[in-house]
């Protein structure tokens, strides 16, 4: 399988008119030489050290044996059942590989009481745990750590021997897992999280749990030459031209629908999600993208705001209008990576910064430390509890009102509904089908976030992105609260404390939020998908 950009209708056009000024101006050669001053000087001092992706593909082989060895060493121990204890970047392109390539790999990418017992509730007997942060200090991976730690001393095991630590060099993490004892696997810190599908923390996890993770390199090892030339058929520029700036009814077309159709390839639209709505939203400006079926409402509703983007087998042709893309999936996260930071050139910004991702970690943080109460509801609806922030409830007394209300403020034009789930994504996969409920029932674009992943995700264009947004949570209570050793919190005092957090610095920035609290969760849901 080759790698494929094929464009068709206004698509083409816009391909057209920007793809030989980037041939021109040697954006991909000048990627591909690590050029930091391609997205202007405020961008400089956080590109110059950001590029390192370009290379991961050749850098990341010495990895793979030692990986190997390890895997090879686990599973003659008897140990054979992977967790990656990870967030954003560090779990979503893991989570892509082994699905891939029907390998097994326990991803707990959640801060859910419910979510972390069912991963702990494996045999513990036969588990490696794969702990994964670039930055060392992510609070949600911090306390998924420690409860492992305290389960594997708990059953007398040698927590040592079965946590394996990936980080970037000279964080807290390495500091503190070197001191005990633990294996640590180095990431390049030269690459940004959402860029790090081929360095260790895309490498490690995946080999582990079995994937040849030496073919995946080298099908991006094998694309490079190509996405690095400055040439008017390079995939790279079709595609990052195509993703800025494609034109619609009412201007550029800033919302991209992910669709997967006949790619082999499972689940690649949640990693390319955050890859291109943590990269480019930010300063009012963005690319909203909206992970898709073939059979999804907004493919058939005639948005003049959004780009079909479709993975397929073999990409010959492309639908009017839309965008079709093929390829091996190694070569895909290196073409999508060059792709983004060119669309963002294009955009006029700097696609290597999260500026707005901080901001709920602090309100969280704040909350979590001063207990703050969470407000009482606004009503409640059966299973339901109600409330809302920057949002007027007026004089709504059912859940019908209240999901009424909140889809008042939906631009019909231009917004788009973001459905956040800090539910147990293992219980309540039944949750996703109100993505496409909502995408019928508003004719307009919805994407689905299970949180709080989402908050190292897409969680930056709410933010940062076009003020275009309205916000509905999904809260429930664990029904089983676990305590987070070593620290004065449980994880359902955590989770509830960034989705308020989150609430609140979306509704200072005047972005409304309806927070629905599911006291029962699966009731909660059938009353929410009965209003619509």
């Amino acid at each position: 399988m080759t790698l494929k950009v094929v464009t068709g209708g206004s698509v083409s056009s816009a391909v057209a008119d920007f793809v030989p000024q980037l041939v021109a101006d040697k954006v991909a050669s000048r990627i591909a030489a690590k050029d930091f001053t391609l997205w202007g000087p405020e961008a400089e001092a956080e590109s110059s050290i950001r590029l390192g992706w370009v290379t991961s593909a050749l850098d990341s082989a010495p990895l793979v044996d030692g990986i190997l060895a390890l895997r090879a060493e686990l599973l003659g121990k008897g140990i054979d059942r992977f967790v990656l204890c990870g967030m954003g970047g560090s779990s979503l392109a893991p989570e892509v590989i082994t699905r891939t390539a029907g390998v097994e790999l326990v991803v707990l990418d959640s801060t859910n009481a419910d979510q972390v017992g069912a991963a702990l509730a494996g045999d513990l007997a036969r588990t490696a745990v794969v702990v994964s942060s670039k930055s060392g200090s992510t609070v949600e991976t911090d306390s998924q750590k420690r409860i492992f730690e305290q389960a594997f001393t708990e059953a007398g095991i040698d927590k040592t021997e079965r946590i394996i630590v990936v980080t970037d060099p000279g964080s807290p993490m390495e500091a503190a897992a070197k001191a005990d004892g633990y294996r640590v696997f180095n990431a390049d810190p030269t690459v940004g999280g959402r860029y790090s599908a081929l360095t260790a923390f895309g490498l490690v996890p995946s080999g582990l749990a079995g994937v040849d993770i030496a073919k995946l390199l080298d099908e991006a090892s094998s694309v490079a030459e190509l996405l690095a030339s400055d040439n008017e058929e390079n995939p790279a520029l079709v595609l990052g031209a195509a993703l800025a700036k494609t034109p619609g009814e009412y201007g550029l077309r800033d919302k991209i629908g992910i669709v997967t159709d006949g790619s082999p390839i499972v689940g690649f639209g949640d990693w390319a999600e955050q890859l291109i709505a943590e990269s480019t939203g930010k300063q009012g400006k963005g690319i909203l993208p909206v992970v898709l079926s073939p059979d999804s409402a907004e493919l058939h509703s005639g948005l003049a705001d959004l780009l079909a983007v479709r993975l397929v087998a073999d990409a010959n042709t492309a639908g009017y209008d839309e965008v079709s893309v093929s390829g091996p999936l190694g070569a895909q996260f290196l073409l999508w990576e060059y792709a983004t930071a060119i669309a963002s050139r294009l955009i006029g910004i700097n696609p290597f910064d999260q500026p707005d991702v901080e901001s709920a970690k602090i309100a969280a943080r704040g909350m979590l430390e001063n207990r703050a109460e969470i407000a009482a509801p606004a009503f409640s609806a059966g299973a339901v509890e109600v409330r809302s922030t920057a949002l007027d409830l007026g004089s709504a007394t059912s859940l019908k009102d209240a999901v009424a209300a909140l889809l008042k403020q939906l631009d019909t034009d231009s917004g788009y509904l973001s459905i956040q789930a800090y539910l147990d994504r293992t219980s309540a996969p039944q949750a996703e089908a109100l993505r496409d409920a909502f995408a019928k029932a508003t004719r307009r674009p919805v994407t689905f976030g299970w949180a709080p992943r989402f908050l190292h995700s897409t969680g930056q264009y709410h933010k940062g992105g076009p003020k275009q947004g309205i916000f509905l949570q999904l809260v429930a209570s664990a029904k089983s609260d676990i305590a987070v050793p070593g620290r004065n919190f449980t994880f359902g005092e955590l989770i509830a404390s960034q989705a308020a957090g989150d609430a609140s610095v979306l509704g200072d920035l005047g972005r409304p939020v309806l927070t629905l609290t599911l006291n029962d969760v699966e009731a909660g849901l059938a009353d929410l998908a009965a209003t619509l």
